[in-house]
């Protein structure tokens, strides 16, 4: 068995606790349309130009996006960084793209690395087929879990699918007691305005158990250039990147309806 990856980050500290390995899994069945990693939404491995200049000479090389792994050695990649995951209370992140659209590869290879003792968080959109996300449950200790918009047609204007079953996945691993973290991207005119930011709010509410936290996370354009080289349209070309100054006045709302907010 093997899965696609486009990219490793090593010594993460935003996507979960501690100092972790984060693995970047290729595919996603969402269109966001302020995606940070375009690279990541087809779940096939290609091939871009890579412009380098030096000097006054530009050259033109290919660069392969994506990359076949196999659980065992992707584990062994984790298990370099040990040290630091053990010392910091961190663990290894499996994010993409969506982790859950290569569902059977990501279950085995957190049941690996839940056999060699570390902590496992899953970053996902929660859409995905419940069954493929039961799947996941035993070998996972963190979810960090993503929500946009509230309302369904506006989540599938911004996104382009259904958040029904996104929202009845995040009500199934409550119930089923897993420790659940909501992210939340503050996207200028969308996920940031008054009727999406209070309908968060009592939704949230509505959940049966309680979340560990919330993550406020600015919009930023450090990915313009990738939206260039894929020759992909970028609908937040021209929109600035956000401060997390900008973010207070929300993250003052979550906090006076008892939530934990970070941002």
């Amino acid at each position: 068995m093997t899965g696609v990856l486009f990219d490793i980050k090593r010594f993460a500290v935003h996507d979960g606790p501690g100092i972790r390995v984060t693995a970047f899994m290729k595919g996603c069945p969402l269109g966001c349309k302020w995606c940070h990693n375009p690279e990541s939404v087809s779940p096939a491995i290609c091939t871009v130009d890579k412009h380098v200049r030096i000097g006054d000479k530009v050259f033109t090389d290919s660069e392969k996006i994506g990359y076949e792994i196999t659980p065992e050695a992707l584990v062994k990649e984790f298990a370099k960084e040990r040290v630091f995951m053990e010392e910091s209370g961190g663990g290894v992140t499996f994010s993409g793209g969506e982790p859950l659209l290569q569902a059977e590869f990501l279950t085995q290879t957190l049941r690996m690395c839940r056999e060699e003792g570390f902590h496992t968080a899953v970053d996902t959109s929660g859409f995905a087929a419940q069954l493929k996300l039961e799947w996941t449950i035993p070998y996972t200790d963190l979810y960090l879990f993503d929500i946009k918009m509230i309302g369904d047609d506006e989540h599938k204007k911004y996104t382009g699918v259904s958040n029904v079953q996104i929202h009845n996945n995040l009500r199934f691993l409550l119930r089923k007691g897993k420790k659940v973290r909501i992210r939340m991207p503050m996207i200028p005119e969308a996920t940031m305005t008054e009727d999406n930011i209070s309908r968060a709010i009592d939704f949230l509410r509505t959940l049966p158990e309680q979340i560990e936290g919330i993550d406020l996370l600015p919009f930023h354009n450090i990915a313009r250039h990738k939206y260039v080289r894929f020759r992909l349209d970028n609908p937040y070309a021209d929109v600035k990147s956000l401060a997390k100054s900008d973010l207070q006045g929300i993250k003052q709302r979550f906090e006076s309806a008892n939530f934990v907010v970070c941002c």
